[in-house]
């Protein structure tokens, strides 16, 4: 073992470089893993049980916020609407006719 020439400074700073690096990488990985499963797991606002549309409507999209949701909905004549819809009562707020 006695014989073994002695490692130079510089590359045995290097080893220490990517070895911190490799272990960098690693933890920002799991890292990156561990964010998209809780996010993942978010289960959410709550979405009401029912929502009911006015006859001949059916719902485009739908998007909440604070105490009221909102649906984009299509009309018979092609037309769009938002509906806005209270949160606690599901009652009908207001209505936005959406021009072509």
């Amino acid at each position: 073992m006695d014989d073994l020439p002695q490692e130079p400074r510089n590359l045995r700073f290097l080893r220490y470089l990517v070895t911190g690096l490799t272990a960098t990488m690693i933890l920002g990985v799991a890292a990156i893993v561990v964010m998209l499963f809780l996010r993942l797991n978010d289960k959410g606002p709550a979405l009401p049980d029912r929502v009911s549309l006015p006859q001949g409507m059916t719902a485009a999209a739908v998007t909440m916020g604070e105490g009221w949701y909102a649906v984009v909905a299509d009309d018979q004549t092609g037309g769009q609407r938002i509906l806005i819809f209270d949160a606690e009562s599901g009652a009908l707020r207001q209505t936005v006719e959406i021009e072509n």
